[in-house]
């Protein structure tokens, strides 16, 4: 099991490095090799999986839904839905759709996709009632910079708002200016999509950098589990890496292990510089 993990301001432990889920479901001929990854890394401990109705418009909750029969206890299950569907009957609609596609009469986290133009307030009234209703135990946000933060904060009821789900990577370090001490000053974790940088395809140069090689060389490790042990590091961000095979999925659960020495982090410091000035929320 996963040494590492993460409390959420509710007392839920969770690992430090759940199953992300964007672009799964989108390929049939891989759908079989996609469930065994996704069960193989609940077998290595990364109980939580995230997903969302925007990918593959239910495809990948569809793919979920099939890969957790029968272990539903097992896992922390998360789902998102779109800005556009934040409020009212529409919230509830795509609620319910995303329960019936996860196979499953609730969601552990439900998180708003990113900020539309549903006023904050419908949404976190409407999230308190699917937690009334039993439909979520919990809900969060994705995509929230420190002002919108703010701004939540000052509605009734956004106290219960328990993560925040940002892009975060070596290579995209913006949320360490301001965001990401809101967040440990709220005690509330961090959720880091895409924290391989999508398989290094948005930033090639990191998984090939002398350094992140002389490490991995110096852990016996892969760059990539270098790039997840770095991601959480602080103890408040935990990582959600996709993994297709059943090979990756434990390479990303065995990167749960390694311990970075404080010369190697140093040396990331120096490779990848955090920015010492405010800049605007890295999304994809």
């Amino acid at each position: 099991m996963l040494k590492q993990t993460i409390t959420l301001p509710d007392g839920t432990v969770l690992p430090a490095i759940g199953q992300g889920t964007w672009n799964m479901g989108d390929d049939a001929s891989r759908r079989t090799e996609e469930i065994a990854a996704l069960q193989a890394g609940i077998d290595a401990g990364m109980t939580l999986i995230d997903t969302a109705e925007m990918y593959g418009e239910g495809r990948s909750e569809e793919l979920i839904g099939e890969a957790i029969r029968g272990r539903r206890d097992e896992v922390f299950l998360v789902s998102k839905v779109y800005p556009h569907h934040a409020g009212g009957k529409k919230l509830v609609q795509s609620c319910e759709q995303s329960l019936k596609r996860l196979g499953t009469d609730h969601l552990d986290l439900y998180l708003l996709h990113w900020r539309g133009r549903i006023p904050l307030q419908e949404t976190v009234e409407g999230m308190q009632r699917l937690i009334e209703d039993g439909k979520i135990r919990r809900w969060g946000v994705s995509n929230l910079d420190v002002d919108d933060m703010n701004e939540l904060m000052r509605i009734k009821g956004a106290e219960q708002c328990v993560v925040n789900q940002v892009l975060y990577h070596l290579g995209s370090r913006g949320i360490e200016y301001d965001l990401l001490p809101w967040q440990q000053e709220h005690r509330m974790p961090v959720m880091a999509y895409s924290p391989l940088a999508q398989a290094g395809s948005l930033r090639r140069e990191l998984i090939q950098h002398p350094v992140v090689q002389q490490i991995a060389d110096e852990q016996d490790a892969e760059p990539f589990q270098i790039m997840l042990s770095w991601c959480i590091r602080s103890g408040s961000v935990m990582a959600i890496p996709k993994a297709s095979t059943v090979e990756h999925a434990s390479s990303n659960a065995e990167a749960a292990n390694i311990k970075l020495s404080e010369q190697q982090l140093r040396q990331l410091d120096e490779a990848f510089p955090a920015p010492q000035h405010k800049v605007p929320l890295d999304m994809i």
